[in-house]
C-alpha cells in the first residue's frame, strides 16, 4: 500500500503501518519468503514485527485485517463501537473479490503461497487507493 500511495503522490497524506494480532514475532524482520516476494516485485523490504494494541485505535482512522479471525480479535480490543466500526477486511476493498474475503496465511506453505497472497493484497490495495482518492483525500 505504501508503494501505491507513493506512486499516487499521497504518501505524505496517509500513514501505513503493519501489526500482528499475536506477539510471536515481535521485533523480527519480515519473513524471508515474504521479503523475497517483495524484492521479486521490485518493492522495498522494511520494518520489524509489532503487535496490534488498543492504542492503535487512537493512531489510525482505518484498520484493515486479513481474515475474519483477525477481524474478531481486533474488534474486541476496540475501546468503543465507533472504533470497532473502523475495522474492515482488506479484501472488502477489492472490487473483483467475491465470496470469501479472507487472505490465506502463507506461513506454513511454500513460496508460491506468498506470491498468491501478494496478488490478493495488491488487488485490495488498488481498490483501497481508489476508495481513498474518492473520499476524504480529494484535493
Amino acid at each position: 500500500m505504501a508503494h501505491r500511495l507513493q506512486e499516487a503522490g499521497l504518501a505524505q497524506r496517509v500513514r501505513v503501518d503493519s501489526a500482528g494480532t499475536g506477539g510471536w514475532h515481535v521485533g523480527e524482520p519480515p519473513d524471508r519468503r515474504a521479503a523475497a516476494e517483495l524484492r521479486r516485485r521490485g518493492l522495498a523490504v522494511r520494518g520489524t514485527a509489532r503487535q496490534f494494541g488498543e492504542p492503535d485505535f487512537r493512531r489510525f482512522d482505518l484498520i484493515l485485517v486479513m481474515d475474519r479471525d483477525n477481524l474478531r480479535d481486533v474488534a474486541r480490543l476496540a475501546p468503543d463501537r465507533g472504533a470497532a466500526g473502523r475495522v474492515h477486511l482488506l479484501r472488502s476493498f477489492d472490487p473483483a473479490s467475491s465470496g470469501d474475503l479472507d487472505v490465506p496465511d502463507p506461513y506454513y506453505g511454500g513460496t508460491g503461497g506468498f506470491a498468491h497472497v501478494f496478488d490478493l493484497v495488491d488487488a485490495a490495495c488498488g481498490g483501497l487507493l481508489a476508495h481513498l482518492q474518492e473520499g476524504p483525500l480529494r484535493a
